[in-house]
């Protein structure tokens, strides 16, 4: 408890203000100087930086939009200028975690190298081969059912450089239901880095030095509200990562132009360069409860097959490239792991441009092991 303890002293800073989210987290307003990231020795007394210069793509719309998709910002409140949101750490989360090390981290080995990764099941589209400089896309929330508290079901974007090995570079952002990281099923904005693999280096969100927050209306770790609703509204949120030509650093957009904050280049070897790979799509842990296949759901918890409305979506998907333009993703492969628990289908239109429908009800009578 007294390690517990140390680690909550070093996560949750001191606020100026703070605000009670309908789902009962705290979101305390940080001063930007003092959030975690400038804990790292490299970032120790400095400032956060300006925005980058943005890809050329179509312009953003209203930035305004993207702050109602958290219910803890639903009525209007948000934290002061010259502070940052940041959802407080709380011993019970903690303590649901397998140790105090592995708190905010993901399981190792959990990126689709091959269809047997180790309890974890993808479908995704991916490109790889070329030199990339961010990826952007728009992906409809959904709140699957996650049945064990040690799964997860997550639907995001990764920007990977690096082999498979010991030295797996990746940047992440989307949503995620985690019982264990969070202690109930609502889905939740969330980031993620790692430059080992998922070994020592890295977390979600806020939880370690390294993302700098350069937003004060964006919560990362808090709830996304509403969501889709099957046969329903279908409510979606457009993310962009993308590596400032200037400076190197990877920058992380929310909703349209909403500009949420920063991995420093330094943060990593590979990525420090460009990307090799970019992944977009779903992740589920298969803890294999009973011996059987999980029936944690991906997406909507439907099959892709059943399209709009019913089954979970990704469009509008692209690639920077080189010269930071905002381009359709060039020989964009799908893949499922596992077809007959989770799956994914594909096409182009000239409204949605590449696009893919995805997930699935994980244990069904085609998938019972």
């Amino acid at each position: 408890m007294k390690r517990v303890r140390a680690h909550l002293k070093r996560l949750n800073k001191p606020s100026v203000k703070t605000i009670q989210s309908p789902e009962g987290d705290l979101i305390d307003c940080i001063p930007s100087h003092l959030q975690p990231a400038f804990d790292h020795p490299k970032l120790k007394g400095q400032k956060p930086l300006d925005p980058p210069e943005r890809p050329r793509g179509p312009p953003p719309t209203d930035p305004a939009m993207a702050v109602y998709f958290q219910s803890w910002a639903i009525s209007g409140e948000f934290c002061p200028e010259g502070t940052v949101p940041i959802r407080r750490t709380t011993e019970a989360d903690i303590l649901r975690a397998s140790s105090v090390k592995r708190f905010a981290k993901k399981p190792m080995a959990t990126l689709r190298r091959n269809s047997a990764s180790s309890g974890h099941e993808h479908a995704v589209g991916y490109v790889t081969g070329d030199q990339y400089f961010g990826a952007k896309a728009s992906l409809n929330v959904w709140s699957p059912r996650v049945s064990s508290p040690s799964e997860f079901s997550l639907s995001q974007i990764w920007v990977i450089a690096g082999s498979f090995g010991q030295d797996l570079n990746t940047i992440e952002a989307g949503w995620q239901v985690s019982p264990e990281l969070y202690g109930d099923n609502h889905p939740r904005f969330f980031t993620y880095w790692t430059t080992d693999a998922y070994q020592a280096t890295g977390c979600y969100n806020l939880l370690c030095s390294g993302f700098v927050q350069t937003n004060n209306k964006v919560a990362i770790g808090a709830a996304i509200s509403p969501v889709s609703m099957f046969n329903g509204g279908q409510f979606d949120i457009t993310l962009l990562v993308w590596k400032d030509p200037k400076h190197g650093n990877w920058w992380l957009e929310f909703g349209s132009g909403l500009l949420v904050g920063y991995w420093p280049s330094f943060l990593f070897s590979h990525l420090a360069r460009h990307a090799s790979m970019v992944q977009f799509g779903g992740e589920v842990v298969n803890s294999r409860p009973a011996g059987a296949h999980t029936a944690t759901q991906m997406g909507s918890g439907h099959f892709a097959g059943e399209g709009f409305a019913r089954a979970s979506y990704f469009r509008n998907l692209q690639v920077v490239d080189w010269d930071n333009n905002l381009v359709p993703p060039p020989n964009l492969r799908l893949l499922a792991d596992h077809p007959r628990c989770y799956d994914i289908f594909g096409g182009i239109n000239s409204v949605w441009g590449n696009f893919f429908y995805y997930g699935g009800p994980g244990r069904n009578p085609r998938c019972p092991s």
